[in-house]
């Protein structure tokens, strides 16, 4: 391609957010491509994704990545196509998925995320889905962190979001005896069982008493908890695990909208004395280096059918900010994607 763009556009931070977002926070600004310099890659955005932890960059509180800067570009997952390199490692034309973010072309600079997409014979999107950070998080959550094992009990909340659904269904590989998940409305419900195989679903909108549904739901407790969810999810389940219980922090969506200093505390610490409990935090990146093994288990499995996906699509840029917020609002569940090139292309 010789015709390289002058210019693209991103959606960068407005002003910082106070509980839920707005549309307000968020502007979409043009922004120069220069000359590439030695080791950096242009690629044209196909599609990118939404995610909740994107939500902690939002404002000045305290959070596991630093907070964005007025006028910084809004970071995500993305697939791209190479158009121009000057570097060794990629070729023009190359597919890659990466953190290109919320824009229709992005610059590397030779390190970071980006990974070349080694077959097309799975849908691009998931490169950035199951395949991506979300199904990874739940791939070495589960096998690295958890160290679930057959037989064992596992609760997952936010059950129907990308990373809880793909959890489901690696706990369902492994061979755990009970598999329950946290997900909200009946038709996540009626998914995640009859399609991902969960073996009971707790509707914490519906339940009046939620640990006592949770209880129900596995009366032997729980070896692992995966939570997605927040600390006051964290703190309901403690007294339901069995001793030698794992608690996985993947994520805390419940937790993301709450100004410094209103998130719920955890209270039931004596149990982790008296049942040797163990919580530990995961930021999937420090595996990335065994990505691509992961990737192609996930990727057989998704092939032969074994694992299942949910994708939500919206299309074109400017729909980004709105598809954000619905996140936090809206009915639909799976993996958000938008996308820019035409929808045959991803």
């Amino acid at each position: 391609m010789t015709d390289l763009p002058a210019e693209t556009r991103r959606i960068v931070l407005a002003s910082q957010a106070a509980g839920l977002p707005t549309l307000q926070n968020f502007r979409i600004e043009g922004h120069p491509i220069g000359p590439l310099k030695d080791g950096e890659v242009l690629t044209r955005t196909l599609c990118f994704s939404l995610d909740p932890g994107t939500r902690s960059r939002l404002s000045s509180g305290a959070s596991y990545a630093p907070p964005l800067r007025i006028g910084d570009p809004i970071d995500g997952f993305a697939v791209g196509e190479v158009i121009a390199t000057a570097n060794d490692r990629f070729a023009v034309g190359d597919l890659v998925a990466s953190g290109g973010g919320w824009a229709e072309h992005a610059v590397f600079p030779g390190r970071g995320y980006i990974q070349k997409i080694p077959h097309l014979r799975l849908p691009l999107s998931l490169w950035i889905g199951v395949l991506g950070v979300p199904g990874m998080t739940a791939w070495f959550g589960l096998k690295r962190v958890a160290r679930l094992a057959p037989g064992e009990r596992v609760l997952i909340t936010s059950a129907a979001g990308p990373v809880g659904a793909t959890a489901v269904q690696i706990a369902r590989s492994i061979g755990a005896a009970r598999i329950v998940g946290v997900a909200g409305g009946e038709e996540k419900a009626e998914w995640l069982r009859a399609a991902a195989g969960a073996h009971e679903v707790v509707d914490y909108r519906a339940a009046t008493d939620l640990q006592a549904a949770l209880k129900a739901a596995s009366p032997e407790g729980y070896d692992v908890l995966f939570d997605n969810v927040g600390n006051e999810m964290i703190d309901t389940v403690i007294p339901l695990l069995r001793p030698g219980g794992r608690i996985v922090i993947s994520g805390q969506l419940a937790d993301y909208n709450l100004a410094a200093g209103e998130a719920p505390g955890v209270h039931n610490t004596r149990y982790f004395i008296a049942n040797r409990l163990r919580m530990e935090g995961l930021v999937v990146f420090d595996d990335l280096k065994a990505f691509p093994d992961a990737q192609a288990q996930l990727g057989a499995m998704i092939e032969s059918g074994e694992v299942k996906f949910q994708e939500h699509r919206y299309r074109g840029l400017g729909a980004a900010p709105q598809a954000f917020i619905d996140l936090f609002t809206g009915p639909a569940f799976g993996r958000r994607i938008v996308e820019i090139a035409d929808a045959g292309e991803v």
